[in-house]
């Protein structure tokens, strides 16, 4: 038997699968865990989950381990190789501590203890879910920072002696990029502002890149994945790119604080971007070239 949502798709529902011979106990928790809005499915034996999880991308299997047949024990290893990423919460009315080791190193994520209360049940669910997702967010921003890293390390090796075109998806068609005050060499990675005492600002080849992206459209709101796109042409999904990019904003935030001609130039327009705010225009600046 399969359960459904009400009001939404069983293709965009957070699949669960209930492996229990106990009909009443299947029937009630897969009743429950409707009515927190995921997709259910039963399966009455080992034998018939396995059946299903070859036909169905399942994100949570509710497990129990005293079955006739194929027992949860049985079940578990063949799960996990047929989907690596399954969440398993065991149900048992016979807890042993050998049993519970046993699902711990076959990968279980919970363990409860039957009679379980349908709000456990549906509490051990929501719990295995948001610690999966706490986890994929946390290996996506591990993978990003290295990214960043690499762009950096990779950005700041010198050139080859003969002549390059500017590299797809920059936003540097000249060298010089001129906004207001500020004035940007894109080849030194030096940033001049007008009318200061402060000499030109050094900046990292990231922090020129995202600059630069800022720069080429003064006063329109830029998400972190144009900027992402457009400094490395790298595209990816608005939250990943905002790991790569927001580091930057704040390091650029952090040397144009020194100046208060510049102090609040990059603004954040909240839930869609960045955006440069025109500056005041500033009168020729002679010389840059020779910096």
């Amino acid at each position: 038997m399969t359960f459904t949502p009400n009001g939404s798709s069983a293709d965009t529902a957070t699949r669960v699968l209930v492996v229990d011979d106990e009909a009443p106990i299947r029937f009630a928790t897969a009743r429950a865990l409707t009515l927190k809005h995921y997709a259910v499915d039963e399966a009455s034996s080992g034998a018939e989950a396995l059946q299903r999880l070859s036909q169905m991308p399942y994100q949570v299997m509710l497990l129990d381990m005293q079955m006739p047949g194929l027992n949860g024990i049985e079940v578990m290893p063949r799960a996990r190789a047929m989907r690596p990423e399954l969440l398993i919460i065991v149900l048992t009315g016979h807890a042993t501590l050998e049993s519970a080791i046993a699902a711990v190193k076959l990968g279980a994520v919970d363990y409860l203890l039957k009679p379980a209360s349908l709000r456990d049940i549906a509490t051990a669910v929501a719990n295995a879910l948001r610690t999966y997702a706490a986890q994929q967010q946390a290996q996506r921003q591990n993978l990003m920072n290295v990214v960043s890293a690499a762009i950096d390390v990779l950005r700041q090796t010198p050139p080859p002696a003969a002549p390059r075109p500017t590299p797809p998806g920059t936003l540097w068609p000249d060298r010089f990029l001129r906004v207001g005050p500020l004035l940007l060499d894109c080849r030194k990675r030096l940033v001049v502002i007008e009318q200061t005492r402060f000499g030109p600002l050094e900046l990292t080849e990231g922090e020129a890149l995202i600059l630069a992206g800022l720069m080429a459209q003064p006063d329109e709101v830029l998400t972190c994945r144009q900027l992402a796109r457009a400094a490395w042409d790298y595209d990816t999904i608005e939250s990943e790119a905002q790991s790569v990019v927001r580091p930057y904003i704040f390091r650029l935030r952090q040397k144009f604080d020194a100046t208060p001609l510049t102090a609040r130039l990059i603004h954040t327009v909240r839930g869609r971007g960045y955006l440069l705010a025109m500056p005041p225009t500033v009168s020729d600046l002679t010389g840059f070239e020779n910096l």
